[in-house]
């Protein structure tokens, strides 16, 4: 709750926010326009909030002061979000962590999981659902079961996912497994994938 003080050198009451007390959050998105928007976002919505665009600045400003929540994105330019999840953790196991992509598939919403992320989003995504996902600390019963299978373009992708997650995210690897061109593993993999 802010706090009223008053200013001798003015004839009014100052509203000033006790920057202290509110909570710290950690932002890692490599989209700098997404980061700014929800940077405001979660402001207003009284969070203390630092921006970052890469796992080494991340863990720079998280070994300096552990944020108590974080919101990390799962593609950072070449690299994982999900090594940034496991040191987060490491650093502070209380920090509360939701993971966004753009690019969801089960075996990377299993692995953020399991590597201590409190939920995971798939985007688009707004300020809302992250902090009702902050709020989850156990999983819901009630969750809708799909009507329909999988199409075997999604199959395909989750396929993909699993075996690059296996690999610690090595294309390279991942290809020679697939029996495919690293070129065309890497268009199939910025591709947005098959929503069922």
């Amino acid at each position: 709750m802010p706090e009223l003080r008053y200013n001798n050198t003015l004839p009014a009451y100052d509203m000033i926010e006790d920057i202290s007390e509110q909570p710290t959050l950690l932002i890692i998105d490599d989209d700098k326009i997404f980061c700014g928007v929800l940077a405001k976002a979660m402001t207003k919505r009284g969070f203390s909030v630092e921006i970052t665009h890469n796992i080494e600045d991340a863990l720079t400003k998280a070994e300096a002061a552990t944020p108590e929540y974080a919101i990390v994105d799962l593609k950072l330019d070449s690299e994982s979000g999900l090594v940034l999840v496991e040191k987060l953790k490491a650093l502070d196991p209380g920090t509360r962590i939701v993971m966004l992509t753009g690019y969801a598939s089960v075996a990377t919403a299993v692995e953020a999981i399991k590597l201590g992320a409190t939920h995971y989003l798939a985007k688009p995504v707004d300020a809302d659902e992250i902090m009702a996902a902050f709020d989850r600390i156990s999983g819901e019963a009630d969750t809708p079961i799909s009507a329909s299978p999988l199409s075997v373009g999604r199959l395909e992708w989750e396929y993909i996912q699993r075996i690059l997650t296996e690999n610690d995210n090595n294309i390279s690897v991942t290809a020679r497994i697939l029996n495919m061109h690293r070129r065309t593993l890497q268009r199939k993999l910025a591709k947005k994938p098959h929503r069922n």
